[in-house]
């Protein structure tokens, strides 16, 4: 980063400028409070603009996700009064729920001692803000949000990289999770709105297989067959391809085999996989207007 006399927040702003990220100015010392109208549209990665409007003033710095291409997982603490886990805690018990990890990325440290956690948006997907319908003290800023760039400060802290590891792309397990859990929080069927669903539903693949292939002893049968009735409902969409799918799930089911537990052969992988395909694609999830 080249340091400019006086205005480190100049230096910030251009640094994640040269990383992809649109930005644009938040009222100094603020993080709620946008210094231009329509900020998701005149977010910039433009050098000019940036040194011009951060000359006026030492303006904090939004990272606007949505144009960015990102996914930031926000992790807060809890609130006053609040006697659950941290944001942290409350992703990594999910995780091991799911059986796959929080893959290392970009981080960044709030002054309220929470962190984000920057992710790629899986290419041909679209995905929006969420606050809480993760786990607890976790949300999403992705289309139509912004997070508080690094190198921004507010009355009790700045916001500090806090790792400079290149951006993972969000992994396939917490995809579908957020699909899951906006499902759930609207009470009706999934919408899926995608650029391309076959992206979409690669991920989701993929995530699923991860979680077979993680399943905890003692669940393997459970694990498989909600993993395929999930799958199968996305078959049933037609989002995934059927033989694909069904490949898929298989080859991860054969990987649990030779264990003290279930599964015992290939045979029963095949049957609860066909079965759980079968169950799920009577019940499709309902696809939104594609992109």
């Amino acid at each position: 980063m080249t340091a400019h006399a006086g205005n480190p927040l100049l230096d910030w702003a251009l640094y994640l400028a040269g990383m992809g990220w649109a930005v644009f100015p938040l009222a100094p010392g603020t993080k709620r409070q946008p210094a231009v109208k329509d900020w998701e549209n005149r977010a910039t990665t433009d050098p000019l603009r940036i040194r011009r409007c951060w000359s006026a003033d030492r303006y904090n710095i939004g990272v606007a996700t949505g144009p960015s291409r990102l996914v930031v997982v926000d992790l807060d603490m809890p609130k006053d009064g609040d006697t659950g886990p941290d944001g942290a805690t409350a992703l990594a018990t999910l995780a091991t729920e799911r059986g796959a990890p929080v893959p290392d990325t970009y981080t960044v440290s709030t002054p309220s001692g929470g962190r984000h956690l920057y992710y790629l948006a899986p290419a041909g997907t679209t995905l929006r803000n969420s606050q809480g319908q993760l786990t607890s003290c976790v949300d999403t800023r992705a289309g139509g949000g912004y997070v508080v760039g690094p190198g921004s400060v507010l009355p009790n802290g700045a916001y500090d990289l806090a790792d400079g590891t290149d951006p993972a792309e969000l992994p396939g397990w917490l995809v579908q999770v957020c699909a899951e859990r906006r499902s759930t929080a609207n009470s009706g069927p999934l919408e899926i709105r995608s650029t391309d669903t076959s992206r979409y539903g690669s991920a989701a693949l993929a995530g699923e297989c991860d979680r077979i292939r993680s399943a905890a002893p003692g669940t393997y049968n459970e694990v498989l067959s909600s993993a395929a009735y999930t799958v199968g409902r996305k078959v049933g969409a037609r989002i995934i391809d059927h033989a694909t799918a069904r490949a898929e799930l298989i080859a991860a089911g054969e990987t649990l085999i030779g264990s003290a537990h279930w599964p015992p052969n290939a045979r029963e992988v095949v049957r609860v996989v066909d079965a759980g395909l079968a169950a799920g694609a009577r019940n499709p999830v309902t696809r939104g207007k594609v992109a």
